[in-house]
């Protein structure tokens, strides 16, 4: 991966480099109160954040993820990282700090129904039907506005890592035989997520 996304053509990093030199941390799993409730706005702008989301960022690759909020690491702030393709294969990379989801009019809107897996829910993936494009905006590390949107896996993750900052999590938006089946393939996995991977 490279160092600077910006000089890689095939990275989009419309608001800046995500931050680095970030410590791995254990992924705090479904289940603990934090990933369950709604995060508290970010409101100050300082070190504190940018060494969080460095250490977000960290984890995340860490992971092999393409998304991480700041719950899964059992902070309660409203703030998500990523890098994330789209449906052409460009990955795009950022920070959003008290995101706010816009999907399509229910009447314009593709349904696309695939494969979605957690990191706080590791070695499981089921079906989840989500929209087809999404746009987030927030403010990033400096608490200026930002904007990100996209389609494929990118829509996916906008909202998947949206609700995260809302206390959802995305067994909440399947049926209960899914969530038992991914629950089940979870804890056939747990072996090879102890509970301070992937730090």
């Amino acid at each position: 991966m490279p160092e600077d996304p910006g000089s890689d053509p095939t990275v989009h990093a419309p608001h800046g480099p995500l931050p680095d030199g970030g410590t791995v941390r254990p992924i705090t799993r479904w289940g603990t109160a934090v990933m369950h409730r709604p995060q508290q706005r970010v409101t100050a702008y300082d070190e504190e954040l940018r060494t969080l989301v460095a250490d977000m960022v960290a984890t995340m690759y860490a992971a092999d993820g393409v998304g991480l909020a700041a719950c899964q690491i059992g902070v309660d702030r409203a703030v998500f990282v990523f890098d994330c393709p789209d449906d052409n294969h460009r990955r795009t990379v950022g920070v959003v700090c008290n995101p706010e989801l816009t999907l399509p009019d229910v009447g314009a809107r593709q349904l696309d129904v695939s494969d979605e897996g957690c990191l706080s829910l590791p070695g499981a993936f089921v079906e989840c039907g989500r929209p087809d494009q999404a746009t987030v905006t927030g403010t990033g590390l400096d608490g200026e506005p930002v904007s990100f949107s996209g389609d494929g896996l990118l829509a996916r993750c906008l909202q998947h890592e949206t609700d995260h900052t809302q206390g959802t999590v995305f067994g909440d938006r399947i049926p209960t035989k899914l969530r038992k089946r991914l629950e089940k393939e979870s804890a056939k996995a747990a072996e090879d997520y102890p509970p301070e991977w992937p730090a």
